[in-house]
């Protein structure tokens, strides 16, 4: 009897916590942001199947534009409106600028030296970030490697040239075409050519790997106290992927060392130089060069290449566009044999073609995750754990029916009538392809002048046709997501010389 009536007395007491902390809660202490039930140890892993921002996208519609998940035993917070959007950006962005480090990331402690998962309060963070601002996309490091991005250019236009006629992979030319136009700007190399046993497909294939492993839900991710475990093994294969990669960098590094210690000082006036005047002046550590140069050319490529794959599919499925496009290109080159990169100033139609690719199919669709790494962060009406990750889903929020007229559609247009609004740079936080606030993905400088440089080439140089029995309502645009956002079926098509 005594045991009984102790049950029922603390039974009383936690029923009247609870119902005193409820009352708090409604008196301005900001509430947990709704979501689906989430499962014993599993949370709601079940509830995520399918393409990752497409289901996501589908549950906020349910429980609103910030939504709380739980990824096993880690909490996430989901923003998937522009107005969620602007509130994290503009009120709590210096809370919010570390990252949610997945596991496979950290092999061979590359987390602990890549500005990519670096927390943006780390000084290494704000040493590497400015390395890069400063000698690579600054305007007048760009400015210095037009000439390569231009020459590399014209490679890929005379690539497929040889193959005029014939069906090609569109996305794996302009990948390999990508590969040396960055290669080349950065540390005057030829990837795909001058390292012997590697390709564009090679190279290609060790970055998605690395990406597979990243995105794949993991056990150490999931309960963290298991990580030392590394009970799946992504971890140790990602190291792998890791050292082949480095392998080939700083092959290239070393290289250059020994060129710069002979007699006969060979200078290439490019960011591998900067970085060894650097390395010289004891500014940056050897072991840096390599994870800085990681950085900049697996992001970059990745981004440019898929980001022109996605315009040609559109404009191959919308022929009008397509003629609009080129009505444009005629009447600004005229006769002109190849398209330079001031040129396409003066193509603002082409340019909005870029800009709806980006926004209908964003390569980072999920932008890399962040953190909330202090209590205090509120987003419309609702508290932000400290720790939890936060998922911005750029996809959602680029089609935000609130925001965008037609949402599903490729419109170009809207991009004409809204140019002095909308920009790449997400000041209003509606278009945020690549990203925003301190986590504003520091390539934009480059992509923006490249992207629209070889859309505008592919299109001056050939007129395309899908293969023989494809019509463009046939052509598939489904989407494939991991951490980048491909075509489920690679693009082909026909480059047909222009007489």
């Amino acid at each position: 009897m005594e045991s009984e009536l102790w049950l029922l007395w603390a039974t009383l007491v936690v029923s009247l916590l609870y119902y005193l902390s409820s009352l708090r809660r409604g008196t301005g202490t900001p509430r947990l942001p709704p979501g689906p039930r989430p499962l014993p140890l599993v949370g709601n892993l079940l509830d995520l199947r399918g393409q990752l921002h497409h289901t996501l996208a589908r549950l906020a519609r349910v429980h609103g534009p910030v939504m709380r998940l739980k990824l096993g035993l880690t909490t996430a917070v989901v923003v998937s409106s522009r107005g969620a959007a602007r509130e994290a950006f503009a009120r709590h962005d210096r809370r919010l600028a570390a990252r949610a480090v997945p596991d496979a990331a950290r092999a061979l402690r590359f987390s602990d030296r890549s500005m990519i998962w670096l927390p943006s309060s780390d000084p290494r963070w704000k040493a590497l970030r400015g390395i890069v601002a400063t000698h690579v996309f600054s305007p007048r490091g760009l400015a210095a490697a037009r000439g390569v991005r231009e020459r590399k250019v014209r490679d890929l236009v005379g690539h497929l040239r040889d193959r005029a006629g014939l069906e090609v992979d569109v996305g794996q030319a302009v990948y390999g075409g990508v590969l040396n136009l960055v290669s080349s700007a950065f540390f005057s190399v030829d990837v795909v050519d001058d390292v012997g046993a590697e390709s564009a497909r090679g190279l290609r294939e060790l970055m998605e790997a690395i990406i597979k492993a990243i995105a794949k839900p993991n056990v150490s991710d999931l309960v963290p106290f298991l990580r030392p475990l590394d009970l799946q093994g992504w971890r140790r294969r990602t190291a792998g992927h890791y050292w082949e990669i480095f392998r080939i960098l700083d092959g290239i590094i070393d290289r250059r060392l020994a060129e710069a210690s002979s007699s006969s000082k060979v200078t290439h006036g490019d960011f591998l130089d900067a970085l060894l005047e650097l390395l010289s002046a004891g500014k940056v550590a050897r072991d840096n060069l390599t994870t800085i140069l990681f950085d900049v050319f697996v992001a970059g490529s990745d981004t440019i290449a898929i980001t022109v794959e996605w315009a040609m599919a559109e404009l191959l499925r919308n022929p009008s566009i397509m003629a609009k496009v080129r009505m444009e290109l005629d009447g600004v080159l005229g006769d002109k044999e190849t398209v330079q990169e001031p040129d396409v100033a003066s193509l603002p139609y082409l340019q909005a073609v870029v800009k709806e690719a980006m926004r209908l199919h964003p390569v980072a669709p999920i932008l890399l995750p962040h953190q909330a790494v202090e209590d205090g962060v509120e987003i419309g009406g609702y508290m932000v754990p400290k720790g939890s990750t936060v998922i911005f889903n750029a996809w959602a929020i680029m089609r935000d029916p609130e925001v965008w007229e037609r949402p599903e559609e490729f419109v170009p247009e809207r991009f004409l009538d809204e140019a002095a609004s909308v920009e790449l740079r997400a000041k209003d936080f509606e278009f945020i392809p690549f990203g925003a606030g301190r986590r504003l993905c520091p390539g934009l400088p480059m992509a923006e002048r490249v992207v629209p440089h070889i859309v505008a080439s592919l299109l001056h140089g050939f007129d395309w046709r899908l293969p023989e029995g494809v019509s463009n309502e046939q052509l598939d645009l489904s989407e494939k997501f991991t951490t980048v956002n491909v075509l489920v079926v690679p693009l082909r098509a026909v480059p047909v010389m222009r007489t």
